[in-house]
């Protein structure tokens, strides 16, 4: 039976609007999903950058990701599914407390990992937040999922000596670990600040689609390699 799931399940997470890249919400016991095809279920999982923070869900990039794939893969046999385990102020190490149930119960054929942005606005050493994306990436793996790397740079004002190397961690765990990589998410849309919320760090409603075209642009030939 196929089920068609809504882009955010209740009982996965539950977000809040604060201040910097969120303040931690709630867990909840996820509930058990039905896919009919595994490769075609995708868990997002990330902050508030994934968790359309102070907007309507449906604003959101990762909702006008599952509509765009309803778009373009209508008619086909198997429906894309996508689970947003997004949630405002999550880090590395919550996002490894999750993970192990969320592979469970979800069963995805594709985790698109969108965190560090909150440790390291925190200042947490590199090499920590390094080693939890590792362990993130190596449990996706282990479970049978394909890993999409989404990565995050920080604003200009933590200085090159920290951002710097923030930011080529991403693309040296993408090479280490041959991911697909989305080098910025927020590409074409932090630099403009009419994209942008008054914080400085998510984008505005008119800012989420080019968030999902950065996205998109990496996923596409993953997905639909036939499509237009």
């Amino acid at each position: 039976m196929r089920l068609v799931l809504s882009l955010l399940l209740p009982a996965l997470i539950a977000c809040s609007a604060s201040a910097a890249f969120g303040q931690q919400a709630p867990h909840k016991t996820p509930q058990k999903v039905i896919s009919s095809e595994r490769s075609h279920t995708v868990l997002v999982l990330g902050d508030s950058l994934s968790a359309a923070h102070n907007l309507a869900e449906s604003q959101g990039w990762v909702a006008l990701m599952q509509k765009r794939l309803a778009e373009k893969n209508a008619g086909a046999t198997h429906k894309w599914q996508i689970v947003n385990a997004s949630i405002s102020g999550e880090t590395t190490s919550g996002g490894l407390s999750r993970l192990p149930e969320l592979l469970t119960v979800v069963q995805p054929g594709w985790v698109l990992l969108e965190l560090g942005a909150n440790d390291g606005l925190r200042g947490l050493p590199l090499a920590l937040i390094r080693a939890n994306l590792q362990k993130l990436i190596d449990q996706s793996k282990q479970s049978g999922a394909r890993v999409v790397l989404l990565g995050i740079m920080l604003p200009p004002n933590y200085g090159p000596a920290y951002a710097e190397p923030f930011a080529a961690m991403y693309q040296q765990l993408a090479e280490k670990n041959t991911l697909p990589l989305v080098p910025f998410l927020l590409k074409d849309v932090a630099t403009n600040p009419k994209l942008m919320q008054q914080d400085g760090l998510h984008p505005t409603a008119e800012g989420e689609p080019i968030v999902l075209d950065n996205v998109w642009a990496v996923v596409k030939p993953l997905w639909l390699p036939s499509s237009k």
